[in-house]
């Protein structure tokens, strides 16, 4: 178990405080709607609020959950941008995707350091990743 002083000390900023509502049709997904306030919770117009776009598609592979900011300053304004929006985040997690596939597809198995030593064991068959 993790002596008390290795746990990190989770603490909420005070003054960045909002109250979040969310607005959903129960269909194609749900706005959030992040009001920024005080302490006392009074709203901070100091501050702009904040809406974020979530909604799933269905694909092959399975769910992929898509999570996005929409600029926006009104809950109307928020609900026309919000198709722009997840395509916009489609396209990123597909290019992420890509990127990935990239990535895992270039990684180089190095041999391990002394393996042209044809010794004892030789040709075990073990292929080791890095």
């Amino acid at each position: 178990m993790a002596a008390q002083s290795e746990l990190p000390d989770v603490r909420l900023d005070p003054a960045a405080m909002y109250r979040e509502e969310i607005f959903t049709d129960r269909r194609a997904g749900t706005i959030r709607r992040l009001t920024p306030v005080t302490l006392d919770g009074e709203i901070d117009s100091s501050r702009p609020v904040v809406f974020s776009g979530q909604t799933q598609l269905l694909t092959p592979a399975g769910v992929l959950p898509l999570v996005f900011e929409i600029e926006a300053g009104t809950l109307e304004e928020a609900l026309k941008k919000f198709p722009d929006g997840v395509k916009v985040a489609l396209e990123q997690a597909i290019d992420e995707a890509r990127e990935m596939r990239r990535e895992q597809a270039s990684r180089i198995v190095v041999p391990e350091v002394g393996g042209a030593n044809l010794g004892p064991g030789a040709g075990s068959g073990k292929i080791k990743f890095p």
